[in-house]
């Protein structure tokens, strides 16, 4: 019995010394997990410690932190810009710009059978052309009067909105920026057309035209029953008897029109009039008797250029004075169309005159150079 106790008791310690053990262990193992979270709290903490809000961080590193407000004049226009830093070495400008409707003169040359309206002989002394016969028949005929040439109108049409991003390379001296970004607008950017006084001369054109075409095909002069006459009154009048005597000085003479070169290759145009390499370009009034020319380039228009700017007031940040200049890139050539959706910058070739000049003007520009003075009044 004492020996049955003995070993009871025995046991009972080995169980309680299991107990602890497993305590101990559990103890153990939780102080682990606890030893082992700290860091990543800490982390975590630190983390969220580090982390600086958006408007503070543009606060600090000087992003959109002040508005400037601009009015620019030059090559492009007149126009107004807003601008804000992005940083110490960046500034973003967005504007837009409008160019003034001013006008400048031009001329159309008329011939008449692809012969200039006034002819010399070997000494220089004007001799009676075809024009000069032509002209006294409508002058007869219709009571107009034909110029020896057409004045036309041309203005500039460009508006063009614009995104440009300054680069100041200088930590140093903000004096000195870069520029690169885009215009955008309308592709037309000039157009011309004829003046209000040119509008007799055109219509006395499409009178002598129409004549000289219904010679060719030997019509009558008039479409009679068109016209509401009828046949008892076209056959008593003989209304459409051939004029033969008219139409052979008609058809002597030739077409009239504004001759401007040669084509460049064979195309159809949008009347759907084939045009043959070689053959020469007579323009003529369009349906509304009236004449159009017009200057395109791309919408999309790249910009690269520098400038410099400084205080237009001494003593005084908030007032500055800057110049820019750079080319706009067009994309290669602008394009010249006529009415009759011919390109005289691609089409035709050989043209003379004051149209020619200006032609070749456009030609040669293959980006287009802006100068622009700006002045800007800081607003915050």
């Amino acid at each position: 019995m004492k020996k049955n106790l003995l070993i009871a008791k025995a046991k009972c310690g080995e169980l309680n010394w299991g107990v602890r053990g497993l305590m101990m262990l559990f103890a153990f193992h939780f102080s682990l997990q606890a030893s082992a979270q700290e860091p990543q709290a800490t982390e975590q903490q630190e983390f969220h410690s580090e982390y600086i809000p958006v408007f503070q961080y543009w606060k600090e590193h000087n992003i959109f932190q002040h508005l400037d407000l601009s009015v620019t004049a030059g090559t492009t226009g007149i126009g107004i810009e807003a601008s804000s830093p992005l940083g110490e070495y960046f500034q973003l400008r967005a504007g837009y710009d409008f160019m003034p409707r001013f006008t400048a003169k031009m001329k159309f040359d008329v011939t008449i059978g692809g012969k200039p309206a006034h002819q010399y002989d070997a000494q220089g002394n004007p001799v009676e052309s075809s024009f000069d016969k032509m002209q006294k028949l409508m002058k007869g005929f219709s009571g107009y009067e034909v110029e020896d040439h057409v004045d036309m109108l041309g203005k500039p049409t460009m508006n063009n909105f614009k995104l440009l991003l300054d680069v100041f390379p200088f930590k140093n001296n903000k004096h000195w920026h870069f520029t690169a970004g885009f215009y955008w607008g309308p592709s037309q950017f000039a157009k011309a057309d004829n003046t209000t006084e040119a509008m007799t001369s055109l219509l006395a054109v499409g009178i002598y035209n129409r004549m000289y075409e219904r010679a060719e095909k030997r019509y009558p002069l008039m479409d009679w029953e068109d016209m509401g006459f009828s046949e008892e009154i076209i056959d008593k009048y003989h209304l459409n008897v051939i004029p033969s005597d008219l139409y052979a000085q008609i058809l002597d003479y030739g077409r009239l029109g504004f001759t401007l070169g040669t084509f460049t290759h064979d195309f159809t145009d949008d009347n759907g009039v084939e045009r043959k390499a070689g053959e020469r370009y007579n323009m003529e009034p369009g349906t509304d008797g009236m004449i159009h020319v017009k200057a395109k380039s791309n919408s999309f228009k790249p910009y690269l250029g520098f400038g410099y700017g400084g205080n237009m007031v001494k003593g005084r940040d908030d007032w500055k004075i800057s110049f820019d200049a750079g080319v706009w890139i067009w994309g290669g050539s602008p394009k010249v169309y006529t009415h009759d959706g011919v390109d005289l910058i691609k089409d035709v070739e050989n043209i003379g005159g004051q149209v020619g000049d200006y032609v070749k003007t456009f030609k040669a520009f293959k980006v287009y150079p802006v100068l622009n003075l700006r002045i800007t009044k800081r607003i915050f």
